[in-house]
């Protein structure tokens, strides 16, 4: 549906309490999902408290810099979220923050991509909330804050809590109205910690209140250090119930917004209005389940995510399958990431042409019957006899060998001199000579 921006001020008003609790309380239709963003540049605070530290502080925000460099920045996102949906059906989730403030300069220029990128999920079924904590509307992540359909800046509704909101919120509606979308996106989450009321802070900032949270501090608890979010107490609790009337309220405010903005788009349904002040009966939810690996990004996406008629999407949604029920801690959801296609398959060995050398380095390409052998250990022409001399038959004749000419190896045969004398008849060689290999 759009995307929200929640941003706090001095004296930590409670945004990453409120965002939490409008995650939890954001009503959705089927196939739809809701993304809660942890964009504060002093760091995320859900990881060690919400979730207990049962996640390990490797996923969130950081991760995205370095794929914002590789370009992989809409791939990558989907690898570190976390499901956070008390039933496990990942409908509801969480990109933790960082984990030190010294890592949000490597982001300066990751802020613009990324919510051209949550704005992009809104076709896919998405919404989005921003938390933007004390100092993430200021800046060069300021951007987050301009370009959201909603800001909703949490105040409490003591004379500290009023006063140090004030230059706050003059600079933002300032920002807004120049850099943003108009000053109409700004509204106030109020928590009742003081003696003034909804209607008095509204009419002395001159801005609407889109919800009056109470100061619950055990229900708050729950959501800022850890507890149980499927006990049918913090369900019904006041807390929740009020979270659920600013969800609704947050929601008429955008389309009335988008109403002005396009005038020719539908108008805000009448029963939009009428639900906007009724309150929904909360479903208890069972347990919390993990989120299995995706397929590969061949495999047909359900209808829950594809785009609305007309509007192309900026990325390839991902391809989610069925949950997988477990008992264990909350873990990451990586599985909403593409994976690349399988590798083509080695090809098969090819045979090496046999070497005409043995392991001596002797030629192989003659037999032993008429031509010269492999060569034997001391380097010399084979078969030879015991002593080491030439082959020679059993009257002691000389054997002259017949090499077969396969015209891969040529062998220059020598001549025969008149004055080389041998007892048994003329010899290849004289006595003296040493028989060398042509």
């Amino acid at each position: 549906m759009a995307v929200i921006a929640v941003a706090g001020g001095p004296g930590a008003p409670g945004a990453t309490t409120a965002a939490l609790a409008l995650l939890l309380a954001w009503p959705l239709e089927p196939g739809r999902r809701v993304l809660l963003v942890e964009a504060d540049p002093d760091g995320g605070a859900v990881l060690a408290g919400a979730l207990e530290g049962r996640v390990d502080a490797v996923y969130g925000l950081r991760n995205l810099a370095v794929a914002d460099r590789r370009g992989l920045l809409a791939a990558t996102i989907w690898e570190q979220l976390i499901d956070l949906s008390p039933e496990g059906t990942a409908e509801r989730l969480l990109l933790p923050g960082l984990t030190d403030p010294t890592q949000a300069p490597g982001l300066a220029y990751t802020w613009e991509p990324l919510v051209d990128l949550l704005h992009g999920l809104e076709p896919q079924g998405y919404d989005v909330i921003v938390d933007l904590g004390r100092s993430g509307a200021t800046g060069v992540s300021a951007v987050l804050a301009r370009r959201a359909d909603v800001v909703a800046v949490t105040v409490r509704t003591t004379l500290r809590g009023l006063s140090s909101a004030r230059p706050r919120l003059s600079a933002l509606a300032e920002d807004l109205a120049t850099a943003g979308t108009g000053v109409d996106a700004l509204g106030l989450l109020l928590v009742a910690e003081g003696p003034y009321s909804g209607p008095e802070v509204s009419r002395e900032f001159g801005l609407p209140v889109l919800g009056l949270l109470p100061h619950a501090t055990r229900t708050a608890r729950v959501l800022s250090d850890g507890g149980d979010i499927t006990d049918r107490r913090f369900i019904r609790s006041e807390l929740m119930r009020t979270a659920r009337s600013a969800a609704d309220e947050v929601q008429l405010l955008v389309r009335r917004r988008r109403q002005r903005l396009a005038p020719t788009a539908a108008p805000v349904p009448a029963q939009l209005t009428a639900a906007a002040r009724t309150e929904p009966q909360p479903q208890p939810p069972t347990a919390v389940h993990v989120q299995p690996p995706v397929p590969t990004p061949q495999a047909a996406a359900p209808t829950a995510y594809r785009p609305v008629e007309g509007e192309q999407p900026s990325y390839s949604p991902p391809q989610p399958v069925g949950p997988v029920i477990t008992t264990g801690p909350v873990a990451p959801l990586a599985g909403l990431a593409p994976q690349p296609a399988a590798p083509a398959p080695f090809p098969g060995h090819v045979q090496q042409p046999q070497s005409p050398y043995g392991p001596q380095g002797g030629y192989v390409a003659y037999d032993q019957q008429g031509g010269f052998g492999p060569y034997d250990q001391q380097a010399g022409f084979g078969p030879y006899d015991q002593q080491g001399g030439a082959p020679y038959d059993q009257q002691g004749a000389y054997v002259r060998p017949e090499p077969e000419d396969d015209g891969r190896y040529p062998l220059q045969q020598p001549a025969v001199t008149p004055d080389q004398t041998h007892p048994n008849g003329p010899q290849p060689y004289n006595p003296g000579e040493v028989l060398r290999a042509r």
